[in-house]
């Protein structure tokens, strides 16, 4: 097998203000990536303040002191690059890629909203952000097929007291009952220097990189201490007893997910229960496909695990049935091929590597991706240099301990079943 080691240069470093840097040099093209990785998602959400992580993602786009609004975005394209930002249940991220001679403009624009969002928040950008994330809700989850599906399954994976239980975009009512004073709060307390983790990679050298950083965020006054994430996070892995629902819609087929407990992405145990994951879902030889698709009694089927670290994850399962089949087989169905990862053979298991070690290295080619792996290493395990060793730790997980984690968190019956079923016609 091919080496599993991707060597990547990296330096680390944390400034008086708590913000941890990165620099990963890379001369081969022209260009940089600039990433910041904060440390609050929908988990650091309380009861009534949902959503307010997804907000924050928008609003960070609509000006600071010195950045007019949409701002961001044209300097950054006027620059020939390209920008975004992201939202999940562990972390926000922020992240742009450009020719790197423009490494300052990313660097300013950065710390600009940083260190000066608060002066530039108004009322009407507030309400404007709120009425943007309502219509995306109802553009991707209340106007959709299926669109409720995760805000179903959540809510049968995790107690009611776990910062997992409710869906990132969080509750409507929350968001509009979202004051100023409430998301400038949200701000002080998550968007601090302390509570995030920088990282520019591509061509820099390295001292400039951080004399560059330094010089725009060093100035920015450390926050105090993050609170702690909300909720009871100590809960049995697996779940302890199975949660099902069936849900008559307005759908084309029947569809089902079924949602396991396993350990978070921090566990080491989480390796082999990944590869689980590819092995019933990834590519035409995967067991889902061969044992469903292939064989005519599924219309697609698929599996994904969440690499989630907030004391538990999650493995998902999915599938949709053909016309006219009975929607109460697909659970039966989709977890026997699962359960069926207990007897998986060498083979199976290094095309399953294979693909993993493809998909990833692929992924790291990309200067913003390994921007983004570099960060989330650094903040999820304190290892920068995880990002070298990943496809590494895959290798060394052993048939045995794939089979005992197909044994462990998916041959069993404690599990969290979401059908829909379509409307009589």
């Amino acid at each position: 097998m091919p080496d599993a080691t991707l060597d990547f240069e990296l330096h680390r470093r944390r400034l008086d203000n708590g913000l941890d840097v990165v620099v990963a040099p890379d001369p081969s093209l022209p260009i940089v990536g600039v990433n910041l990785w904060y440390g609050v998602g929908s988990r650091n959400e309380r009861e009534g303040k949902t959503g307010f992580a997804h907000l924050f993602e928008h609003m960070m786009f609509q000006g600071s002191k010195h950045v007019p609004k949409n701002g961001h975005f044209d300097l950054v394209e006027r620059a020939g690059g390209s920008l975004n930002a992201s939202t999940s249940f562990d972390r926000t991220n922020y992240f742009e890629t450009l020719p790197s001679h423009h490494l300052d403009l990313a660097l300013w624009l950065e710390s600009d909203r940083l260190g000066f969002m608060l002066p530039a928040m108004t009322q009407e950008k507030l309400d404007n952000q709120r009425d943007v994330v309502k219509n995306e809700k109802r553009q991707r989850y209340d106007n959709q097929p299926y669109g409720d599906w995760l805000e179903r399954l959540l809510g049968l994976v995790w107690p009611s007291d776990h910062p997992y239980t409710h869906t990132v975009i969080g509750s409507m009512e929350d968001i509009d009952a979202a004051t100023l004073d409430d998301v400038s709060d949200f701000f002080a307390t998550f968007y601090v220097p302390n509570n995030a983790v920088l990282t520019v990679a591509g061509d820099v050298e390295v001292e400039h990189a951080f004399d560059r950083v330094e010089h725009w965020f060093g100035g920015i006054a450390r926050g105090e201490e993050v609170p702690a994430i909300p909720g009871n996070l100590e809960i049995p892995i697996p779940m302890a007893a199975p949660q099902r629902v069936e849900v008559v819609s307005d759908v084309p087929l029947a569809r089902t997910f079924v949602g396991y407990r396993i350990p978070p992405v921090t566990d080491p145990a989480f390796a082999a229960v990944d590869l689980v994951a590819q092995l019933l879902g990834s590519g035409r030889s995967s067991r889902l496909y061969r044992d469903l698709v292939r064989t005519g009694k599924v219309r697609d089927a698929f599996a994904y695990a969440f690499p989630l670290s907030g004391g538990a994850s999650m493995l998902l399962l999915g599938a949709t049935g053909l016309p006219d089949a009975d929607p109460a087989e697909l659970e039966t169905l989709l977890t026997d091929s699962a359960a069926g990862v207990v007897e998986v053979e060498p083979a199976e298991l290094d095309r399953a590597l294979a693909l993993e070690e493809a998909r990833l290295a692929q992924s790291l080619e990309h200067l913003g991706t390994r921007a983004d792996r570099i960060s989330m290493n650094t903040q999820t395990f304190d290892r920068p240099e995880r990002v070298t060793e990943e496809l590494a730790e895959l290798r060394a997980v052993t048939l045995d301990q794939v089979r005992a984690a197909g044994e462990r968190w998916v041959a069993h019956p404690d599990r969290a079943v979401v059908t829909y079923i379509p409307e009589a016609g």
